[in-house]
Protein backbone atom coordinates (compact mmCIF):
# COMPACT_ATOMS: atom_id res chain seq x y z
CA UNK A 1 0.00 0.00 0.00
CA UNK A 2 2.73 2.49 0.97
CA UNK A 3 4.83 1.69 -2.12
CA UNK A 4 1.87 2.75 -4.30
CA UNK A 5 0.97 5.88 -2.32
CA UNK A 6 4.46 7.35 -2.08
CA UNK A 7 5.00 8.05 -5.83
CA UNK A 8 1.55 9.61 -6.01
CA UNK A 9 2.41 12.00 -3.18
CA UNK A 10 5.73 12.87 -4.84
CA UNK A 11 3.92 13.62 -8.08
CA UNK A 12 1.44 15.88 -6.25
CA UNK A 13 4.30 17.73 -4.59
CA UNK A 14 6.06 18.10 -7.93
CA UNK A 15 2.90 19.47 -9.58
CA UNK A 16 2.33 21.89 -6.72
CA UNK A 17 5.92 23.14 -6.97
CA UNK A 18 5.79 23.47 -10.76
CA UNK A 19 2.46 25.32 -10.74
CA UNK A 20 3.75 27.58 -7.95
CA UNK A 21 6.72 28.56 -10.11
CA UNK A 22 4.44 29.30 -13.07
CA UNK A 23 2.13 31.35 -10.85
CA UNK A 24 5.12 33.30 -9.53
CA UNK A 25 6.24 34.14 -13.07
CA UNK A 26 2.72 35.18 -14.07
CA UNK A 27 2.73 37.74 -11.27
CA UNK A 28 5.21 39.75 -13.36
CA UNK A 29 2.99 39.73 -16.44
CA UNK A 30 0.69 42.36 -15.03
CA UNK A 31 -0.94 45.13 -17.02
CA UNK A 32 -3.17 48.14 -16.49
CA UNK A 33 -6.86 48.18 -17.35
CA UNK A 34 -8.30 51.42 -18.80
CA UNK A 35 -11.37 51.50 -16.52
CA UNK A 36 -9.26 51.20 -13.35
CA UNK A 37 -6.82 53.58 -11.63
CA UNK A 38 -3.23 53.07 -12.87
CA UNK A 39 -2.03 51.57 -9.57
CA UNK A 40 -4.38 48.58 -9.98
CA UNK A 41 -2.99 45.86 -12.23
CA UNK A 42 -4.45 42.74 -13.82
CA UNK A 43 -2.59 39.43 -13.77
CA UNK A 44 -3.55 35.79 -14.08
CA UNK A 45 -1.32 34.25 -11.41
CA UNK A 46 -4.36 32.52 -9.85
CA UNK A 47 -4.81 30.38 -12.98
CA UNK A 48 -2.13 27.79 -12.06
CA UNK A 49 -3.54 27.65 -8.52
CA UNK A 50 -7.00 26.91 -9.90
CA UNK A 51 -5.58 24.17 -12.12
CA UNK A 52 -3.79 22.71 -9.09
CA UNK A 53 -6.96 22.84 -6.98
CA UNK A 54 -8.81 20.82 -9.61
CA UNK A 55 -6.05 18.35 -10.48
CA UNK A 56 -4.37 17.79 -7.12
CA UNK A 57 -6.90 19.08 -4.57
CA UNK A 58 -8.01 22.27 -2.81
CA UNK A 59 -5.09 22.22 -0.36
CA UNK A 60 -2.65 22.17 -3.26
CA UNK A 61 -4.40 25.20 -4.76
CA UNK A 62 -3.98 27.11 -1.50
CA UNK A 63 -0.34 26.02 -1.22
CA UNK A 64 0.34 27.35 -4.73
CA UNK A 65 -1.10 30.72 -3.67
CA UNK A 66 1.08 30.65 -0.56
CA UNK A 67 4.32 29.61 -2.27
CA UNK A 68 4.07 32.14 -5.11
CA UNK A 69 3.59 34.95 -2.57
CA UNK A 70 6.41 33.72 -0.33
CA UNK A 71 8.68 33.78 -3.39
CA UNK A 72 7.44 37.26 -4.29
CA UNK A 73 8.31 38.48 -0.79
CA UNK A 74 11.96 38.53 -1.87
CA UNK A 75 11.20 41.51 -4.12
CA UNK A 76 8.20 42.95 -2.33
CA UNK A 77 7.63 46.70 -2.37
CA UNK A 78 4.74 46.48 0.09
CA UNK A 79 6.47 44.99 3.11
CA UNK A 80 4.49 41.79 2.62
CA UNK A 81 1.11 43.53 2.82
CA UNK A 82 0.33 43.06 -0.87
CA UNK A 83 1.44 39.45 -0.74
CA UNK A 84 -0.73 38.76 2.31
CA UNK A 85 -3.78 40.18 0.56
CA UNK A 86 -2.99 38.32 -2.65
CA UNK A 87 -2.70 35.05 -0.72
CA UNK A 88 -5.98 35.58 1.14
CA UNK A 89 -7.87 36.41 -2.04
CA UNK A 90 -6.31 33.55 -3.99
CA UNK A 91 -7.15 31.06 -1.24
CA UNK A 92 -10.75 32.32 -1.13
CA UNK A 93 -10.92 31.70 -4.87
CA UNK A 94 -9.31 28.30 -5.36
CA UNK A 95 -10.22 26.46 -2.15
CA UNK A 96 -14.02 26.47 -2.69
CA UNK A 97 -13.48 25.62 -6.36
CA UNK A 98 -11.26 22.65 -5.55
CA UNK A 99 -13.52 21.49 -2.73
CA UNK A 100 -16.64 21.49 -4.90
CA UNK A 101 -14.85 19.72 -7.74
CA UNK A 102 -13.40 17.14 -5.35
CA UNK A 103 -16.89 16.23 -4.12
CA UNK A 104 -18.77 16.47 -7.43
CA UNK A 105 -16.58 15.72 -10.42
CA UNK A 106 -17.70 17.27 -13.66
CA UNK A 107 -17.35 20.39 -15.77
CA UNK A 108 -20.55 21.97 -14.48
CA UNK A 109 -19.60 21.57 -10.82
CA UNK A 110 -16.09 22.85 -11.58
CA UNK A 111 -17.46 26.00 -13.21
CA UNK A 112 -20.02 26.57 -10.46
CA UNK A 113 -17.47 26.02 -7.69
CA UNK A 114 -14.88 28.28 -9.32
CA UNK A 115 -17.48 30.97 -10.04
CA UNK A 116 -18.57 30.87 -6.39
CA UNK A 117 -14.90 31.17 -5.41
CA UNK A 118 -14.52 34.18 -7.72
CA UNK A 119 -17.55 35.83 -6.07
CA UNK A 120 -16.13 35.15 -2.61
CA UNK A 121 -12.76 36.55 -3.67
CA UNK A 122 -14.46 39.72 -4.95
CA UNK A 123 -16.36 40.18 -1.68
CA UNK A 124 -13.28 39.59 0.48
CA UNK A 125 -11.26 42.02 -1.68
CA UNK A 126 -13.36 44.90 -0.34
CA UNK A 127 -12.30 44.15 3.23
CA UNK A 128 -8.69 43.16 2.48
CA UNK A 129 -8.12 46.36 0.53
CA UNK A 130 -9.91 48.59 3.01
CA UNK A 131 -8.28 47.20 6.16
CA UNK A 132 -4.94 45.79 4.96
CA UNK A 133 -3.67 47.06 1.61
CA UNK A 134 -4.80 50.65 1.30
CA UNK A 135 -3.81 51.74 4.84
CA UNK A 136 -0.26 50.69 3.96
CA UNK A 137 -0.26 52.54 0.63
CA UNK A 138 -1.48 55.72 2.32
CA UNK A 139 2.10 56.03 3.57
CA UNK A 140 3.18 56.68 -0.03
CA UNK A 141 0.05 58.09 -1.63
CA UNK A 142 -2.42 60.13 0.39
CA UNK A 143 -5.97 58.92 0.87
CA UNK A 144 -7.20 61.99 -0.98
CA UNK A 145 -4.93 61.23 -3.95
CA UNK A 146 -6.20 57.64 -4.09
CA UNK A 147 -9.79 58.86 -4.03
CA UNK A 148 -9.06 61.40 -6.76
CA UNK A 149 -7.64 58.64 -8.98
CA UNK A 150 -10.99 56.86 -8.78
CA UNK A 151 -12.95 60.10 -9.21
CA UNK A 152 -11.04 60.82 -12.41
CA UNK A 153 -12.81 57.79 -13.85
CA UNK A 154 -16.14 58.11 -12.05
CA UNK A 155 -16.68 61.51 -10.38
CA UNK A 156 -19.71 60.27 -8.43
CA UNK A 157 -17.77 58.08 -5.96
CA UNK A 158 -17.47 59.79 -2.57
CA UNK A 159 -15.20 57.66 -0.39
CA UNK A 160 -12.70 54.80 -0.52
CA UNK A 161 -15.18 52.14 0.59
CA UNK A 162 -17.53 53.11 -2.22
CA UNK A 163 -14.61 52.96 -4.65
CA UNK A 164 -13.76 49.44 -3.54
CA UNK A 165 -17.36 48.32 -4.01
CA UNK A 166 -17.85 50.02 -7.37
CA UNK A 167 -14.41 49.36 -8.88
CA UNK A 168 -12.32 46.75 -7.07
CA UNK A 169 -14.94 44.10 -6.33
CA UNK A 170 -16.21 43.88 -9.95
CA UNK A 171 -12.61 44.00 -11.21
CA UNK A 172 -11.65 41.10 -8.93
CA UNK A 173 -14.76 39.15 -9.95
CA UNK A 174 -13.98 39.58 -13.65
CA UNK A 175 -10.37 38.56 -13.01
CA UNK A 176 -11.55 35.36 -11.33
CA UNK A 177 -14.12 34.59 -14.03
CA UNK A 178 -11.48 35.02 -16.74
CA UNK A 179 -9.38 32.41 -14.94
CA UNK A 180 -12.45 30.15 -14.79
CA UNK A 181 -13.04 30.59 -18.53
CA UNK A 182 -9.40 29.85 -19.35
CA UNK A 183 -9.45 26.76 -17.13
CA UNK A 184 -12.49 25.32 -18.91
CA UNK A 185 -10.50 25.36 -22.16
CA UNK A 186 -7.11 24.12 -20.98
CA UNK A 187 -7.87 21.83 -18.04
CA UNK A 188 -9.03 18.77 -20.00
CA UNK A 189 -5.99 18.55 -22.33
CA UNK A 190 -3.62 19.22 -19.41
CA UNK A 191 -5.41 16.93 -16.97
CA UNK A 192 -3.48 13.70 -17.78
CA UNK A 193 -0.17 15.46 -17.16
CA UNK A 194 -1.33 17.34 -14.07
CA UNK A 195 -2.70 14.17 -12.50
CA UNK A 196 0.32 12.07 -13.46
CA UNK A 197 -1.58 9.76 -15.82
CA UNK A 198 1.09 10.16 -18.49
CA UNK A 199 3.49 8.18 -16.31
CA UNK A 200 1.50 5.04 -16.95
CA UNK A 201 1.60 5.30 -20.74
Amino acid sequence: MNTVQKPVNIWKLAMTAMLSAIAFLLMFLEFSVPVMPPFIKMDFSELPALLGAFAVGPVSGVMICLIKNLMHLLMSTSGGVGELSNFLLGACFVFPAGLVYQKWKGKKSAVLGASAGAALMAAVSIFSNYFIVYPFYYNFMSKEAVLQAYQAILPGVKNILECLIVFNAPFTLVKGLLCVAATTFIYKPLSPFLKGSVRNR
